[in-house]
């Protein structure tokens, strides 16, 4: 972690303006983490990383928070961070001179017990600790409940990854959508990485009950609270993936709801197709 954090320091001096304009697939400019690509790397070859790194070559990290524009002294939230996948290449990229909070869910509009929530976020700091050796004062956690008046306008990025599809099933998207925004600065950017449907799927199939949403919804739904639409990537994109599996998106890896049967199959289209979209805060 300490020769991490000295080339990481050494990075830094050589990076005079992280972030600068860039042009986006879809012509739209926007702001991309020019020059971070190099320390996008370091944080993507930790030694925490290792058992992380085999679904790389469907994740795309180096890429994604690229595109997303997370500069390494920005506060960033990842929200449900699960078990710590994104965390584990964020908190050493921005241990030096940006923060990262593990944002939960509010536990007052979710579909189960969230008694255990705030709990979960309290213990975020000290997991990611425990994984990447990195400064405690550089990690937080919290739920998105009774947000802090210091917390609010006071986030560079938000990064939400494969989770909208059950905050649509469980009907909570909206609340936590809005939650997210109050955290954002006036110039915040929100990024989104999701399965996806195709543009004709039945709502029965993109509704979030099979984990694959149709990309105008998303961008539809960003849209009613608060956010517009800067730039799309194809970074995540899967053409082998039909998305259309009876059991959903968890018929294939790293899931295989099916077990054995026609493992061989699944695991040579490998993971989902996916839409990787870029939102700023709208006035």
């Amino acid at each position: 972690m300490r020769r991490f954090m000295l080339a990481l320091s050494t990075c830094l001096g050589l990076i005079a303006a992280p972030v600068a304009a860039d042009a986006a697939e879809d012509g739209a400019e926007v702001v991309s983490c020019n020059g971070c690509e190099a320390l996008l790397e370091l944080a993507a070859a930790t030694p925490a990383r290792k058992d992380d790194r085999a679904r790389d070559v469907y994740r795309h990290p180096v890429e994604t928070l690229k595109f997303m524009g997370v500069a390494p002294d920005m506060k960033v939230g990842e929200y449900a961070p699960g078990g710590g996948w994104y965390s584990r290449m964020l908190a050493p990229y921005l241990a030096e001179e940006g923060h990262l909070t593990g944002l939960y869910f509010n536990p007052d509009v979710v579909p189960f017990d969230g008694s255990k929530l705030a709990e979960s976020a309290a213990a975020f700091p000290g997991k990611v600790v425990e994984w990447t050796g990195v400064d405690p004062d550089s990690v937080s956690g919290m739920t998105l409940k009774d947000i802090p008046d210091a917390e609010k306008g006071s986030y560079d990025r938000i990064v939400l990854f494969r989770m909208l599809h059950n905050m649509m099933n469980w009907n909570i998207a909206d609340a936590e959508v809005k939650a997210m925004r109050t955290l954002l600065k006036d110039d915040g950017l929100l990024g989104v990485v999701q399965h996806r449907a195709k543009a004709d799927a039945p709502f029965s199939y993109s509704n979030g009950s099979k984990g694959y949403l149709r990309q105008a919804d998303v961008v539809r739904l960003m849209e009613l609270n608060g956010f517009e639409l800067v730039a799309s990537s194809e970074i995540n994109a899967n053409p082998k993936d039909p998305a259309n599996w009876e059991g959903g998106v968890w018929t294939l890896p790293p899931q295989f709801a099916l077990k054995e049967q026609d493992k061989a199959k699944y695991a040579a289209i490998g993971e989902s197709d996916r839409m990787t979209l870029l939102f700023r805060k709208r006035d």
